[in-house]
């Protein structure tokens, strides 16, 4: 396995591209991409890329490498190539496939996604054709026929190619290079529960495409090595830009109470906004909270909330992001279903509800945010439920990264990077590095506060009605500022209770509350450690 290095992002994301203008008359990729796409420039990863997959190191004059870009190639082609999100992957394959004369096969990892490529190809006016399960055989026929009639895009999924028939038919169609969009998908979901991925070398094989490249935005060496190994046999080139993203800033919001964490900072933080939840009721209970909070505070805006998961049929999924697109205020709450592929490019903040599993995961739903080059920010929202969780995973593993991240006293963006390979950041962005990193949750702080002063007086369930003053989170602010509700501040108390920092006492027939005089249980950010002076007192 070969590694090609180069840049870094900021250097080739962010650089001057080469525009027709500059560019000499044989620049007919520039040309191919401004005819098929109005696409002006092309950045230099994205030249490399292509020069790749075209060949372009032989001494074939532009009149032959237009006349036949797959002549004189090795026997195959195979790299994987790492860019980070916003730097326009899908070029990489779309304008080659502008320019071969036989097909390009793409192959998804949703059949949302292929749908969604589909739309935007036919609304471009690129020929193409679609291959997907529960076809009929007709529907197969039309498909094959356009195909020998010109069409240049095949859109896929690894299950879809488990018909030996298919796979047959297509070896015969004289395919010019096949894409596998989000290649991280081999490992993640390959060795679970998409076994079909893990096929995909073997097809590869058969249909004897001379090229083949692999995409995605990030990977660490282990997922890189699964996916070199799957598809290439380890044989694959790697092409890889910096993983860095320097307009990310990136921050760690600790509470107890996440959910109201949330609707906090979806009121202070700029928008277009999105908030990542791991499940589809999370995603609609978090986007009914925030539409309740937004009617409430905001009165004249309508329908700046919506959702956005798996569960949803194209038609919902279509109008969501028509609806999303062009707004400036707007809020979306949305699992990372709405991550592969979906682009707009103005989005100023994302915020984390839940743990991704990975880095990679992390890292794919922040890179959301500031594809347009202004600066995002990335909010991950951690508790101690979060930190007991992670205390399970082997130190250094995969799994452990993100608390790694989260309870960090240094570069949090150095962590990430070194979860992807040891790339060394020089950190502009971060709360650490900006030196205006949280040291604990202000949830808890709030409650520790109440207990200390009003010790052994209240019960949980009493306190937790005082802390919130009989009023509802979804119907109240404070100078701009959501507070929390009853049942918010019970989660925090129990949070606090199962750390360690709380005890309950008998008093008049009932477990009161009391502060326990210094930390202990379970540490779940970069503070743990000294109490502070209120709380050392208290007891």
């Amino acid at each position: 396995m070969s590694i090609i290095k180069g840049m870094n992002t900021e250097e080739s994301i962010l650089a001057k591209p080469c525009s027709p203008e500059d560019a000499p008359e044989a620049d007919y990729v520039t040309l191919a991409a401004q005819k098929a796409f109005g696409i002006s420039y092309l950045y230099p990863w994205q030249r490399l890329v292509i020069a790749n997959i075209l060949d372009e190191l032989d001494d074939r004059s532009p009149e032959e490498k237009t006349a036949s870009p797959e002549a004189a190639l090795p026997a195959c082609i195979k790299q994987i190539v790492l860019l980070p999100t916003g730097a326009g992957k899908s070029m990489c394959f779309l304008v080659p496939a502008m320019l071969f004369k036989g097909p390009t096969l793409i192959l998804y990892p949703l059949l949302a996604l292929m749908s969604d490529q589909a739309r935007r190809m036919t609304e471009g006016g690129i020929t193409h054709v679609v291959f997907r399960g529960g076809q009929s055989e007709e529907e197969r026929a039309q498909n094959f026929e356009a195909i020998k009639n010109g069409a240049k895009i095949i859109l896929a999924n690894p299950e879809v190619l488990q018909s030996d028939a298919l796979v047959k038919q297509l070896a015969e169609c004289g395919i010019a290079h096949i894409a596998i969009d989000e290649a991280h998908c081999v490992s993640e979901w390959g060795d679970s529960f998409r076994p079909a991925y893990l096929t995909l070398g073997d097809i590869i094989d058969r249909l004897k495409v001379p090229r083949v490249t692999a995409f995605t935005a990030t990977a660490s060496p282990t997922v890189l090595a699964r996916v070199n190994e799957v598809l290439f046999r380890g044989v694959g080139h790697i092409v890889r830009s910096e993983a860095d993203r320097p307009n990310i800033h990136y921050f760690v919001h600790y509470a107890s109470a996440k959910e109201a964490a949330v609707l906090a900072l979806a009121e202070r933080e700029e928008k277009p906004l999105i908030v990542f939840c791991g499940t589809r009721h999370r995603t609609e209970m978090m986007a009914h909270m925030l539409s309740e909070q937004q009617h409430h505070l905001h009165s004249e805006l309508t329908d700046s909330v919506r959702f956005y998961h798996a569960g949803l049929t194209r038609e919902e999924k279509d109008d969501t992001e028509h609806w999303f697109y062009p707004k400036k205020d707007a809020i979306l709450v949305c699992t990372c279903a709405f991550g592969m592929g979906v682009d707009k490019k103005d989005i100023h903040t994302v915020i984390h509800l839940d743990v991704p599993a990975t880095a990679e995961a992390f890292i794919q739903e922040a890179g959301r945010g500031g594809r347009d080059g202004s600066i995002a920010n990335s909010f991950l929202v951690w508790s101690r439920e979060d930190s007991r969780k992670a205390a399970a995973a082997v130190p250094g593993s995969r799994e452990r990264v993100m608390a790694d991240y989260a309870e960090s006293t240094t570069c949090r963006r150095q962590v990430l990077l070194d979860a992807l390979g040891g790339e060394q950041a020089a950190c502009r962005g971060c709360d650490i590095c900006l030196g205006v990193a949280e040291t604990e949750a202000q949830d808890e702080k709030d409650v520790l506060r109440f207990i200390r002063r009003h010790a052994g007086q209240f019960t949980a369930e009493e306190a937790a009605a005082e802390l919130a003053g009989g009023g509802s989170r979804r119907l109240s602010a404070l100078k701009g500022r959501v507070q929390p509700d009853r049942g918010d501040y019970l989660s925090v108390i129990d949070a606090l209770d199962k750390g360690g920092r709380l005890r309950k006492g008998k008093f008049l027939w009932k477990d009161r509350l009391f502060v326990i005089r210094n930390r202990s249980g379970v540490q779940h950010h970069s503070s743990a450690g000294a109490a502070s002076p209120e709380e050392s007192s208290a007891g």
